[in-house]
């Protein structure tokens, strides 16, 4: 057996997500002709208080495409020093929208209103024009850290003050609902646009979601084609998503408690040198020099188990549906071992 910690991304579908998959009715998207697709895109939507919605293959396509859509090149962006747009997108600010990002050292990945004040460039000739905020929720490279709803609220009211575009990568947005009690309403009311992933905690195979008002939408469908996002007969991926949404929501829960329990067992073996503060599924921990972080993987390994080097000495463990509580066992007690 192979306890896979590497990321939530690794699920499978369950028997059931299967059977509505195989079952699906569909059409050719790029047509707009497929009914899933449309239901999905529909149900997202309302879901987040929104117009309308689009079906893409991957979170980068709808974050790149949210970039786009919200900026001229030439202008920048301001967002964390560790968002997932910045690190983890293979350069697509600047490589697809022509923006350069403004970086800001936030707690945890998350930054304030005051945050965006600060770095907002004056309107001079020789300064790029600051014209989005970007936030992600919750947090990757900080442990899944998750912003409370006052905080959003003011970093909402400052960009209209600025006249600024608000996106938000919500890639694990479901965990900071289920974490911090707010509903997908209220987190849609404080964006212009939000992307969501159904293809990490939720369990479904592959896609995301880019959600805003109907003409943004619209810009965003004409890109998503020009980025190689059209999709035809989509429905049978949406239907893992519809699935996902409706019965793999509440649950995460669950992971978020076996997260807890890796993070506080951690803080107890001597090999580890700290622990983040576990806020939901992710649990990154940094090593003493008894171990590096490759070192440390190829020990799991041996057990069955895998991990992601996050860093020389950083490891992160992400928990998720296909990890069991005896799973949970018995990776507590090769941590012991090792």
């Amino acid at each position: 057996m192979i306890i896979d910690l590497r990321s939530d991304t690794v699920t499978k579908p369950t028997k059931e997500m299967l059977e509505v998959m195989m079952s699906a009715n569909v059409g050719d998207d790029v047509f707009s002709e497929d009914p899933t697709v449309m239901a999905l895109e529909e149900k997202s939507a309302a879901l987040f208080g929104m117009q309308s919605a689009l079906f893409c293959p991957s979170g980068t396509m709808t974050n790149q495409i949210a970039i786009k859509c919200h900026t001229q090149p030439g202008d920048e962006l301001i967002c964390d020093v560790n968002s997932h747009i910045y690190n983890y997108e293979g350069g697509g600010i600047s490589f697809n929208s022509g923006v350069q990002a403004k970086l800001v050292a936030g707690n945890r990945g998350r930054i304030t209103a005051d945050d965006v004040e600060n770095n907002i460039n004056g309107g001079y000739d020789w300064l790029a024009k600051t014209s989005l905020v970007c936030l992600e929720n919750t947090v990757n490279r900080a442990g899944g850290s998750c912003y409370d709803l006052g905080d959003l609220a003011a970093i909402k009211n400052k960009c209209r003050e600025q006249k600024l575009a608000l996106h938000l990568d919500g890639a694990r947005i479901f965990n900071a609902v289920v974490r911090k009690g707010y509903s997908t309403i209220e987190i849609g009311n404080q964006f212009d646009s939000v992307s969501i992933c159904l293809s990490k905690g939720l369990g479904a195979p592959v896609g995301s979601l880019l959600i805003g008002n109907a003409e943004f939408i619209r810009k965003a469908r004409r890109l998503r084609k020009v980025f190689g996002g059209g999709m035809r007969q989509a429905g049978f991926l949406a239907a893992a998503g519809i699935y996902a949404l409706d019965h793999h929501v509440a649950r995460l829960k669950d992971d978020h408690d076996k997260a807890t329990i890796l993070g506080e067992e951690l803080k107890r073996l001597p090999y580890v040198k700290s622990v983040m503060p576990v806020d939901t599924n992710i649990v990154i921990f940094d090593l003493t020099e008894k171990y590096t972080a490759a070192g440390f993987e190829e020990a799991l390994k041996s057990f069955g188990i895998r991990a992601a080097a996050f860093g020389k000495q950083t490891i992160r463990f992400v928990t998720h549906l296909d990890f069991t509580s005896a799973m949970l066992n018995q990776t507590v007690e090769v941590l012991r071992k090792l």
